[in-house]
């Protein structure tokens, strides 16, 4: 199967699924996007995704699959090994009920078309959508921290000892805190975890940094 994944080197929804697609080792033709320049509101983007939202998993047939958490979880189905979800299904709960609280509860807020609402429409200069976006790191960060801490289910990584969707989704948002400042010491076992991520080739390869357009 040929895919193409439509996507921004800095994103952190598009980090997460460039680390799934390594994670099962599946190859695709990386198609770069620059959001600032509005790429992903061209017609003929948006052919291809209606939200004109990256990243977008075209198919060998054509297709376009969007949103990367379902993106992550029809990789799962379609191509199960190595698993990103635990056998069981309190473990499946426990790692969706991590990954939603980066993907639905950080994500959302700290986007950039969010920081360029903010900017466009409320005056927020670039000191205030800083501000803005430590605020809401901060917050689930904190409650993440005290979730992985106190839990005898977490290991090397979010859940026992292989990675899972609840990393994709840490590794990703650490990423993009990274480009405000926001360093890890206050939530170690985040770190700690972000550290085992890192040295893994399928995640590192992933990073911004590494990444063709990378700028």
């Amino acid at each position: 199967m040929t895919l193409k994944l439509h996507n921004f080197f800095r994103s952190s929804t598009s980090t997460r699924l460039r680390a799934a697609l390594n994670y099962k080792g599946l190859d695709y033709d990386y198609v770069p996007y620059v959001l600032r320049d509005g790429e992903t509101r061209r017609p003929d983007y948006l052919r291809r995704n209606p939200q004109g939202l990256v990243p977008t998993l075209e198919r060998e047939d054509g297709s376009h699959l969007t949103q990367s958490l379902a993106i992550i979880e029809w990789l799962e189905e379609t191509h199960p090994e190595p698993a990103l979800l635990p056998a069981d299904a309190d473990g499946r709960v426990r790692v969706r009920a991590l990954a939603q609280m980066i993907a639905l509860e950080v994500h959302p807020l700290n986007n950039l078309r969010v920081l360029f609402y903010l900017r466009d429409e409320f005056g927020a200069d670039e000191a205030k959508q800083k501000e803005w976006f430590i605020h809401w790191v901060t917050l689930t960060f904190g409650a993440l921290e005290i979730a992985l801490a106190d839990s005898s289910e977490t290991g090397r990584y979010c859940h026992g000892d292989q990675p899972s969707l609840a990393d994709l989704c840490l590794y990703a948002q650490v990423w993009n805190n990274k480009r405000f400042d926001i360093a890890l010491e206050n939530w170690p076992t985040i770190a700690r975890i972000f550290g085992e991520l890192d040295q893994l080739p399928a995640f590192r390869d992933a990073a911004p940094p590494n990444q063709p357009d990378a700028a």
